[in-house]
């Protein structure tokens, strides 16, 4: 009997673990986890990582088929994400992200798209908000000449491809 009792506060506290992981999670690391939920199809993961008003009101089984239906009726590929440093300003960041993809769709011949996502802290926990695609002309400002973030020095924050595996377990995208 003292089993079972141990057994079940362990399943009752494991929310609250994960809780105050997901709260730990820097902006770039919600925005990579996200990323490579989305590319592994692990929506119920990327569920955890978007905003409320992401959610648009929808159940975490309503949203993760929703997603699934949307990624293969596109026909969606993530071939390799570079997440840039964050600008962080209160409780809202902006995460540069450079996504190596493809689609049936808008991407069709497999293009680099330079993205932005906007994260909020909800609940003490940075959320994948919304993402944009940055415009030609914006992509200075994001990412600097070569790639590198504006007047920063050198490398991405974190890159995710196939054949390299991503820091640290991993769980994350949003709309794609």
């Amino acid at each position: 009997m003292g089993r079972l009792r141990s057994a079940l506060g362990v399943l009752m506290l494991l929310p609250c673990v994960a809780a105050a992981l997901a709260a730990a999670l820097t902006p770039e690391e919600t925005v990579r986890r996200y990323l490579e939920a989305v590319r592994s199809e692990k929506f119920e993961d990327a569920y955890d990582l978007i905003s409320k008003a992401m959610r648009q009101g929808k159940s975490r089984d309503a949203w993760v088929k929703e997603q699934k239906a949307g990624m293969a009726f596109a026909e969606v590929k993530i071939f390799e994400v570079q997440v840039f440093p964050a600008k962080i300003d209160g409780d809202r960041a902006l995460v540069p992200n450079i996504l190596s993809s493809q689609d049936r769709f808008v991407n069709q011949l497999g293009l680099t798209e330079h993205e932005l996502y906007t994260l909020l802290r909800e609940e003490g926990a940075w959320k994948v908000d919304q993402q944009i695609l940055v415009e030609p002309g914006d992509i200075p400002k994001w990412f600097g000449k070569r790639g590198s973030p504006a007047g920063g020095a050198g490398a991405p924050a974190g890159t995710l491809s196939p054949s390299v595996p991503s820091p640290a377990p991993e769980a994350a995208p949003a709309r794609h």
